[in-house]
Order: structure tokens, then sequence, then C-alpha cells
């Protein structure tokens, strides 16, 4: 199954290091990945394999927004098939 991650929250040193580090920390393989800095803002869309996690969608998930509040950031995962119904019109 892929997911789809979002990342936002105030730019700092090693945003993408912890996300990249709890992904392989899971197991999660990133497919693609694309970061930006907007005013200050830091944002990320991750496309994710979750094939061969070694945990739960759940516990995933839990885990990213866990990261988030530790780091001041908004974390969230979504299934793949869950964002493309969203954005197809």
């Amino acid at each position: 199954m892929n997911a789809i991650v979002s990342v936002i929250g105030r730019d700092r040193v090693g945003i993408c290091a912890a996300v990249c580090t709890k992904m392989a920390d899971y197991g999660i393989n990133i497919l693609d990945i694309t970061q930006t800095i907007v005013q200050g803002n830091f944002t990320m869309i991750m496309a994710v394999d979750l094939e061969k996690a070694n945990a739960s969608f759940g516990e995933i998930k839990g885990g990213l927004e866990e990261l988030g509040n530790g780091m001041g950031l908004d974390i969230r995962m979504q299934r793949q098939e869950i964002f493309d119904a969203m954005h197809t019109i």
C-alpha cells in the first residue's frame, strides 16, 4: 500500500532528517519527495511505500503525529487511494 505524507511547520534545521529517519525506522521506502520553504514555513510532501513496513498503518500514522507534536510540526499521513479520490474531479 502507498500513502501520502505531508509535513508543515516553521522552518528549522533537521526536519527532513527527522522525518526520513522515522520512515527508515518503520522500514518505509520513500518513492518521491518534494519540499520547499515559503515565507519561513517548511512544507514537504512524500509518496511512500508501506508494503514492507514493520508496523501497521495506524501505528505509523500515530508515530508520525507524535514526532510532529514534539517538533512543532503538523505531520499527516493518508492512504494514497483516499488522497487520489479526494483530488480527482
